[in-house]
């Protein structure tokens, strides 16, 4: 068995590195992905300089990233980063952005670090140690009904086949806030993921899984005790075709509002 508490340190140098370009770099020229979205001279600044120093710490681990893909080690474990995860409110200075660094094995999460460098926060995770951030112990929250819930909702799709993908978020939208407490879309999965970590919502609804949005915060959520599942609720894995969260008492109210889809 790996004690993945031993890479924690290594994950946690690695985002000291993304955090401080982040924080010291401006966005730049801006390089189009499709459809409104794009990616920012940061966004493969760090993704470069992460790449290399992982590369170089764990040479039998490969790599994912957002911007330029695989690299290093095939099979077995594999880093996964989002440089700037909500490149958007990066780029309009906004606060809510997060360097996203998890592990994945076997098509699951089991270690992430999340770091807001524009909010002093930084989240960690390796499986079977519990979660943490800045250095405290953090659990999910405990809300087990719907009309409590606060629930982080992911971005609406944009690029092929949005207008369709938006129908079905538009009318999931629309019963959430007939049925939850409060509806919150931050633009960014790894906060989503974190928030929930720490109890700040109870809930977390995205009807799209990208592994280096989600690799980390799934590994942190797990780690306070929340669920996390694809649409059908099975387990979460690198092949989900959704991210949905909550504790185990709240997540059967949240899978029947989706299953209305």
């Amino acid at each position: 068995m790996i004690d993945y508490t031993d890479l924690l340190p290594i994950a946690h140098q690695a985002v000291d590195i993304a955090q401080g370009i982040m924080r010291t770099m401006q966005p730049g020229v801006l390089t189009a992905k499709g459809d409104r979205d794009m990616a920012s001279e940061v966004d493969f600044a760090i993704e470069e300089k992460v790449r290399a120093f992982l590369a170089e710490q764990t040479p039998a681990i490969g790599f994912l990233g957002e911007e330029n893909g695989n690299s290093g080690a095939a099979g077995g474990l594999m880093w996964a980063l989002d440089p700037v995860d909500g490149t958007v409110n990066f780029v309009h200075g906004s606060p809510l952005c997060a360097v996203s660094l998890g592990l994945l094995t076997e098509n699951r999460s089991v270690l992430g670090v999340i770091d807001l460098p524009f909010l002093g926060e930084r989240y960690s995770a390796a499986e079977g140690s519990g979660a943490h951030a800045n250095g405290k112990p953090i659990a999910a929250s405990s809300t087990n009904q719907v009309d409590e819930a606060v629930v982080a909702l992911g971005d609406y799709a944009v690029g092929d086949g949005a207008g369709e993908k938006n129908q079905i978020r538009f009318a999931l939208t629309e019963r959430l806030a007939s049925n939850a407490q409060r509806i919150r879309m931050h633009g960014s999965a790894a906060i989503d993921l974190a928030w929930l970590a720490a109890g700040r919502v109870d809930a977390v609804v995205m009807l799209a899984n990208k592994p280096w949005d989600t690799a980390a915060g799934v590994a942190i959520a797990r780690e306070t005790g929340a669920m996390v599942v694809d649409q059908n609720g099975s387990p979460h894995t690198l092949e989900s075709k959704a991210t949905i969260a909550a504790n185990a008492d709240l997540l059967p109210a949240i899978l029947a509002l989706i299953d209305e889809n």
